[in-house]
């Protein structure tokens, strides 16, 4: 007989690669992990992983194993859910974003929702780090970029095109012979596409430094500079008009990313669906396409 255990190690590692993010994300430490995992091997009469220096990679036996181990996962969370809640309390589902998506873009569009599944409470988390959906941090993740291969289950929302705004009568008033002044990222934001690509193609100084765009957009409506926003955002202020400079601006994907073991809960797959609405409705359309 097998152990389930041993069957949420391995599926917990085949997600992290590595012992030690395994340990981690499970909350044991990684000498617990290597004994799941030998012991789990030594159950079935194969080896499931090749060891390497970089971490774990399946065998084909592994493989093979993998995708029955995943439907296991996922009954064991709906069932766990079920027995935790009744199909009566209130769901907490939570969702996180980047604080602009998330201030600007999702809560405002929830009332409907939350009218409509009052058997569902939303935690909203707006961070600009990526919290673990292995670690259980978050159910739901609005990323901007394509997830790593292989990470849990993702589903691309939307292009996000960007272009630089200002009022207009800064715009109106900005000297031809001279890049104008800019409100950007700091430099702890350095990792984020499009901050990198304004610096590296501009070159311009920074006016006002921020690690918050709302901070940025904020300062742009107050008529003394430029900010680069992605079209979806800028749209909404009806203040700033968009200032044409040089390059056209970069263009960032949106993916919806989830927990494996939750695709099937019905209340967790009705908040998914939904921000897939809110996505390809047409209020967002308008932005993204303009």
């Amino acid at each position: 007989m097998l152990d389930w255990q041993d069957i949420r190690f391995f599926v917990t590692l085949t997600h992290e690669g590595t012992l030690s993010a395994t340990a981690r994300a499970l909350g044991v430490t990684h000498a617990t992990v290597a004994r799941r995992i030998d012991q789990l091997e030594r159950s079935v009469g194969q080896r499931l992983f090749e060891r390497h220096p970089g971490g774990y990679g399946l065998t084909a036996a592994g493989r093979t194993v993998l995708d029955a181990a995943e439907r296991m996962a996922e009954a064991a969370g709906q069932i766990s859910a079920d027995l935790l809640h009744g199909g009566q309390r209130p769901v907490v589902v939570r969702v996180t974003a980047t604080r602009s998506i998330a201030d600007l873009l999702i809560a405002p569009r929830l009332g409907d929702f939350l009218a409509g599944h009052p058997d569902i409470d939303i935690e909203l988390i707006a961070e600009s780090r990526n919290l673990s959906l292995a670690r259980r941090e978050t159910d739901l993740a609005l990323r901007l970029g394509r997830p790593a291969e292989g990470e849990l289950l993702a589903r691309r929302l939307a292009d996000l095109p960007y272009a630089f705004y200002a009022t207009a009568a800064y715009r109106d008033a900005m000297p031809k012979d001279r890049t104008p002044a800019l409100f950007g990222f700091d430099d702890s934001s350095a990792d984020l596409e499009e901050a990198a690509w304004a610096r590296q193609t501009l070159g311009a100084r920074r006016r006002l430094q921020s690690n918050s765009l709302l901070a940025q957009a904020a300062a742009a409506r107050s008529g003394q500079g430029v900010v680069l926003l992605p079209r979806m955002i800028g749209g909404l202020w009806p203040d700033l008009v968009e200032v044409a400079l040089g390059p056209k601006p970069p263009v960032r994907e949106l993916w919806l990313v989830m927990r494996r073991d939750l695709k099937r809960h019905p209340r967790v797959r009705a908040v998914a669906d939904h921000l897939i609405g809110l996505f390809s409705g047409p209020d967002c359309a308008r932005h993204i396409n303009a």
